[in-house]
């Protein structure tokens, strides 16, 4: 009785004295959150991969369709979740209270490691090369100059979502905005193409002309192609506690985003197609500057300039959700505990930040990132499929658990099944691919059992910790935040009905 009176008297009193994170998400914001992160680079780069293993115009227009739809479903189910589970952290936080700390740690381990840095470090370079290309219209870019812009354009909107979380949505909206209009403009220009009688690709009879016999793998690779420009539509699910009223806006924003997205990709790779041959697009590494190219004349310099804003808005929305992963991971106990504090005036998590700016320029100077495409879709695709699994687990195992949202059981079947065909078939399309990904997630195993389930470890471990840490604090000006328990006391009440 005494722990609820003090809750009551906690929740009660004035929030002027809490470190916490702040909920300047509204809907707005949040829709802008879901279309910011999923167009980013991958419109202006996966066409290309699409058409390439679809092998006719046609299919793979069916597939940038059946993509979102099969985005919409993923995100229906994880709307239920996100209502049903109202932390921060996306997949991660879910997993981990569905099935426990060690699955969960694999998911964290694997994104954490490669996936959202390798995925930050695309944007980031096709960010660069679209900037550069004017400067450089014969040649490619150096390589040099490509690396450093990339650099510049993380670090500085790293020190934005460090210095205030309402300048990062801000920028996240004005930035959506923008890339919204660019692929507008493209649609636009597009359909005046159509009107004019030039469609000749389009025509059914030329659309399925397929210049090799399409296999099954070739199609679940054309998917994963698909699935990297659609990437992102769960990232608003890894700031469920910045959202005001999570509980009505997060599914509201899912509801008006992915359908949105699906018709502009659709709409912008008919555009496309409504100007070049599939063998120009193939041969093309910038779809959208051949495009401007070929039809815009004189103002073709607009279309580089307009990719270059909708990826610098990719990657602030990418660090923004990415860096709120790595805070939950810390707040479980995964990861190191200064990675779940929160800067005391700003209140954003600067050290979990600066990870993932330091692993995403790691990846940067590694090398060629744009071959790791297929195998960041593979570990996305994999973690999707786990979390969904994990939503029909909780409805078997806590049936009275309180759930806003509850969807029909047919949506999560319906996505797994399409999951396991499109990872049996990726897996024997590539299997080197797929392997080194599934090889990836598991070095997490030892990683897990040594550095979080291993509790009686050498006192000078601890005191190694527990400097690191301090000096962390002193640097970065960064204590641990005060849970907000408006949100989760109801999570909480119907776990004790269970």
């Amino acid at each position: 009785m005494g722990d609820k009176e003090k809750r009551k008297k906690d929740k009660n009193s004035s929030n002027s004295d809490r470190v916490t994170l702040k909920k300047e998400i509204g809907l707005l914001s949040a829709c802008a959150i879901i279309i910011g992160n999923i167009i980013g680079s991958g419109i202006f780069i996966s066409p290309k991969g699409v058409l390439e293993h679809a092998g006719s115009v046609g299919l793979s227009l069916i597939v940038w369709v059946c993509g979102g739809g099969i985005c919409a479903l993923g995100s229906l189910c994880y709307a239920e979740l996100g209502v049903t589970i109202p932390k921060s952290g996306g997949d991660y936080s879910y997993v981990t209270e569905i099935f426990g700390g060690l699955v969960g740690f694999l998911l964290l381990w694997s994104a954490v490691l490669i996936m959202y840095p390798t995925t930050l470090a695309v944007i980031a370079l096709t960010f660069s090369n679209y900037v550069l290309q004017p400067a450089f219209p014969e040649c490619l870019p150096p390589y040099i100059a490509t690396r450093l812009l990339a650099t510049i354009c993380i670090l500085f909107l790293t020190w934005v979502n460090c210095s205030s979380v309402r300048w990062a949505t801000r920028i996240q909206d004005v930035f959506t905005i923008g890339k919204l209009l660019a692929l507008v403009l493209i649609i636009v220009v597009g359909l005046v193409q159509i009107f004019r009688g030039h469609y000749d690709a389009l025509r059914p009879s030329v659309a399925f002309e397929f210049s090799s016999d399409p296999s099954v793998g070739q199609i679940a690779l054309a998917f994963l192609q698909a699935s990297f420009a659609y990437s992102g539509w769960n990232f608003l699910n890894y700031v469920t506690e910045e959202i005001v009223e999570p509980r009505k806006n997060l599914p509201r924003a899912i509801y008006i985003s992915i359908p949105l997205v699906t018709l502009v990709y659709t709409m912008t790779n008919i555009a496309y197609f409504s100007s070049m041959t599939p063998e120009e697009l193939l041969a093309s590494n910038a779809v959208a500057v051949t495009f401007g190219q070929k039809l815009l004349g004189m103002f073709s310099w607009v279309m580089p300039i307009s990719v270059a804003l909708s990826t610098f808005g990719g990657i602030n929305g990418y660090l923004f959700t990415s860096s709120r992963l790595c805070f939950s991971g810390a707040r479980e106990g995964h990861l190191p505990y200064l990675l779940a504090m929160i800067h005391l005036k700003n209140c954003t998590p600067i050290p979990a930040l600066l990870v993932c700016c330091f692993a995403t320029i790691v990846i940067l100077c590694i090398g060629e990132t744009h071959n790791l495409i297929n195998y960041v879709s593979f570990i996305n695709y994999l973690s999707y499929g786990v979390t969904i699994a994990g939503l029909l687990y909780l409805r078997k195992k806590k049936p009275n658990l309180l759930r806003p949202i509850k969807i029909s059981m047919l949506i999560p079947i319906a996505y797994l099944i399409f999951w396991a065909v499109l990872l049996c078939f990726s897996l024997y399309s590539e299997p080197v691919v797929c392997g080194l990904g599934m090889v990836i997630m598991l070095t997490g195993v030892p990683v897990y059992f040594v550095g979080v389930h291993w509790k009686d470890k050498p006192k000078w471990v601890y005191r190694v910790v527990e400097k690191v840490t301090y000096v962390g604090q002193k640097v970065c000006y960064v204590v641990f935040p005060q849970e907000d328990l408006s949100e989760t006391e109801p999570l909480t009440s119907s776990k004790a009905t269970d």
